[in-house]
């Protein structure tokens, strides 16, 4: 061999002239790890988190409910009839009576002017949407104790605690029915006003709630006043307070304006348009206008 006999320098040199160049390749470092790859055969890495063939590889989610061809969770329930027609069941978003008297407190609200449906959503604080079957407002006992003022409300919902806290005060309350169209114009008047359409009336109630606005122990607004009159006595013995007397009170007038069951609004009656622009009202003249909406 060439290399025979040469020692040192002469020895290295001569073995790098048959010796392959030095490259990563052949640099091995015994104590390091070697990663494993994969091929891109049949088994290989190439899918990309997607599995196999089908709509996961491609996307395309299946249905909610779609259990592969088995029988479905919501078919192998009982089937629960309480739920029937639930999105058809009227909607009354709460108001507590705590609520109602921090808007007073905090002058949202003027106590010494009746309060309806429009005066509460007015505050910006209550929300009422007719699209999502709210028929109106429902009155809570919530915080009853801190309630302190003379109001004369009208709301759609009410229970006897809401009621004796109420008339403990000296107040009145009454619970009156809204249809829908009538929620949408008591909600938001400018924009039924702002199209020129006349008042529509208030419908009556369905006959599954004319029951409970016919009633004077619920103080329903079709109910006879010579029964509420007795009622909210029979209602202050129960809680053991003393009635206040409207009659001797300096608000009565206030206290006992009531609207009329086809009015939305106080001091506007059904068929009247109202025109913004020019700052005025318009009644019907022709005699059948009059009866239908009075009617």
């Amino acid at each position: 061999m060439a290399s025979k006999g040469l020692h040192g320098r002469d020895l290295a040199l001569s073995m790098l002239r048959v010796l392959p160049r030095v490259c990563l390749a052949n640099l091995q470092n015994p104590g390091a790890k070697q990663r494993s790859t994969r091929g891109r055969g049949q088994h290989g890495g190439d899918k990309h988190g997607a599995g196999n063939k089908g709509s996961g590889q491609r996307q395309n989610f299946m249905r909610l409910g779609y259990e592969t061809g088995s029988w479905p969770f919501y078919l192998r329930v009982p089937n629960e009839p309480y739920y029937k027609g639930h999105h058809l069941r009227r909607q009354y978003p709460p108001l507590s009576l705590g609520q109602l008297q921090l808007l007073i407190d905090t002058a949202r609200i003027d106590p010494k002017q009746p309060i309806d449906l429009t005066v509460l959503v007015q505050t910006g604080v209550v929300h009422v949407n007719a699209d999502i079957k709210h028929y109106g407002i429902q009155l809570t006992d919530e915080d009853a104790h801190l309630f302190r003022e003379k109001v004369n409300i009208e709301v759609q919902w009410a229970t006897e605690p809401v009621i004796a806290a109420i008339e403990k005060n000296g107040g009145t309350i009454t619970t009156a029915f809204y249809d829908l169209k009538s929620v949408n114009a008591a909600v938001d008047p400018p924009r039924l006003f702002k199209r020129g359409e006349p008042i529509p009336r208030r419908l009556l109630p369905p006959e599954d709630c004319l029951e409970y606005y016919s009633s004077a122990e619920n103080r329903g607004y079709l109910a006879n006043p010579a029964k509420v009159v007795r009622h909210r006595l029979i209602l202050a013995q129960k809680y053991g307070y003393e009635l206040p007397v409207i009659e001797d009170d300096p608000d009565y007038e206030m206290l006992t304006t009531r609207k009329d069951p086809r009015q939305i609004f106080f001091g506007l009656a059904p068929g009247w348009v109202v025109s913004l622009k020019d700052k005025a009202i318009l009644k019907p003249t022709s005699e059948y206008l009059t009866e239908f909406y009075a009617g």
